[in-house]
């Protein structure tokens, strides 16, 4: 009696099963050609404003951005900042500039969110009895990770610049609180 015998390795057995079911996958895709643009309908505008005005302090900011929801995990956008800030008797400051913004929702509650912002800051100081008068100007760059509870077009958080230097930065620290809304 003779007999034949086959003998194969698992190694072996993966790469044949692999190809042989890659093959009939790959027969089994549909493709679409969708010929409606839906880019709009994937883009939400939001930002922010702010106006604080104290005993001759002034802080006034607007943060247009807008996003693109690449698919319900994951959103990239962009953002403009513009601000003044003026403390009566000792300067005068304008911020403006630009962010890249990228959105991670692993779940629908929780956001991750990475924001590269670059913006030039333009002061003036008076002079005092102590300096004379004098501009700083400088730009300002800030890697912004963060993390926030989600809900609905609203997310509240914290972001942390990996970025920050104490000697020469616009935010007088790291951390940040922040509100995001998009509509």
């Amino acid at each position: 009696m003779n007999r034949i015998v086959f003998s194969i390795d698992c190694k072996s057995l993966f790469v044949i099963l692999t190809v042989l079911f890659s093959s009939y996958a790959s027969a089994q895709q549909n493709y679409v050609i969708d010929n409606n643009n839906h880019f709009w309908e994937k883009v939400q505008f939001g930002g922010g404003i702010g106006l604080g005005i104290g005993s001759g302090y002034t802080d006034i900011s607007v943060m247009p951005s807008a996003i693109y929801n690449v698919n319900e995990i994951v959103a990239v956008g962009v953002g403009l900042q513009f601000g003044y800030l003026a403390s009566k008797n000792y300067y005068d400051s304008f911020v403006y500039g630009g962010s890249l913004i990228g959105l991670v929702n692993p779940i629908p509650e929780v956001q991750l969110s990475a924001e590269l912002e670059q913006v030039r800051v333009n002061t003036d100081y008076e002079a005092t009895n102590y300096r004379p008068a004098f501009s700083d100007n400088f730009w300002n760059t800030a890697l912004y990770l963060g993390a926030g509870y989600r809900t609905g077009n609203v997310t509240i958080g914290a972001r942390y610049d990996v970025l920050f230097n104490d000697e020469k930065s616009l935010y007088g620290s790291a951390f940040m609180p922040f509100v995001r809304v998009y509509f």
